[in-house]
């Protein structure tokens, strides 16, 4: 069930930057598309595939301060997109696929976690809606634009340790904890992945997840520094304090690897980390490396997607078929 689930020995690692995954790359004639893409490891990521060549549509919720961020920076457009309103994403989508235009790669890059409890949509959990459904209803309303050839990378995180799927409780209706609201949303991304692989691999469409590693960006707005410190993530004066957090140029470089390395042609629906296929954790206690087997379980994976359709109401690969 897992044979692709093993590292290739892919010559980069935890320290590798996005632009030097990227060097001696050549992307012109390529169109990305980067949720949050001028954000944290977003930013990171436009910037590397620009410089790259590749033509990069950012989507953001607030235009006007994704522009300001990405002032200077060439082959970039922008356009809105709020992921916790299918609306929003709807109009997003449409906007895209109107032009004509084929887009090469998806970069499921915005997020929030650990916030306060909230609602949106349909009463949906805000972790869940925002990471997971939002994204989901994206990339089916793209599929005109994907079919034919196109890698699709959702942002996960090895924070889906903390939780599998809650098929009792998806939408935390018996009460809320947001570290496993989190941990929920990121193993749907993983899921998500290897779902739509299953999808569209004869349509040409690729899918792939990652855990992008420890960074320090506007992620952890929700969180405080008491939490952070506890965490040993800072010491008591605030400062960094646990040497395995990665700059954000190199947390990028997976998800930049993952959306444009050749050594990953012909594999989809793998789970990766430091720019390498992540090995499987079967262990009984979750380590927090590598990837935990409910997060890329195919019988999982088509559950989630069917209730994905159930909920938006939208199933473009199925409709397409």
């Amino acid at each position: 069930m897992f044979e692709n689930q093993a590292p290739i020995g892919s010559g980069f690692g935890a320290r590798t930057t996005a632009e030097q995954v990227l060097a001696g790359r050549e992307l012109t004639g390529k169109t990305a598309i980067v949720t949050g893409g001028h954000s944290g490891l977003g930013l990171e990521t436009t910037r590397a595939l620009a410089h790259a060549g590749a033509h990069v549509v950012v989507a953001a919720r607030h235009p006007s301060i994704a522009h300001e961020a990405l002032r200077g920076l060439e082959g970039i457009e922008v356009g809105t997109l709020d992921l916790g309103n299918l609306d929003s994403v709807r109009a997003f989508a449409e906007r895209f696929v109107a032009t004509g235009r084929h887009a090469d790669i998806v970069i499921n890059n915005a997020g929030i976690m650990a916030c306060p409890e909230a609602r949106v949509g349909l009463g949906w959990e805000a972790q869940f809606a925002t990471n997971h459904l939002g994204h989901y209803t994206l990339v089916n309303l793209l599929w005109p634009a994907l079919v034919g050839g196109a890698r699709v990378v959702a942002v996960s995180s090895a924070g889906h340790h903390a939780s599998s799927i809650r098929w009792d409780d998806i939408q935390f209706e018996h009460g809320y904890d947001k570290w496993l609201a989190y941990g929920q949303s990121k193993t749907a991304n993983a899921l998500f992945a290897v779902q739509l692989d299953a999808l569209g691999r004869d349509a040409g469409v690729r899918a792939f997840s990652l855990h992008p590693g420890k960074i320090f960006t506007p992620l952890q707005r929700h969180l405080t520094k008491e939490e952070m410190i506890a965490s040993g993530w800072l010491d008591a004066e605030g400062n960094p304090a646990d040497p395995t957090f990665k700059t954000p140029p190199q947390g990028a470089a997976t998800q930049v690897w993952a959306a444009t390395s050749p050594q990953l042609e012909g594999v989809g629906g793998v789970y990766c980390e430091d720019c390498d296929i992540a090995p499987l954790d079967s262990g009984i206690e979750p380590s927090f490396v590598g990837v935990r087997s409910y997060a890329i379980d195919p019988e999982q994976a088509v559950r989630l997607w069917q209730l994905s359709a159930e909920l938006t109401g939208i199933n473009a690969p199925a409709a397409s078929a």
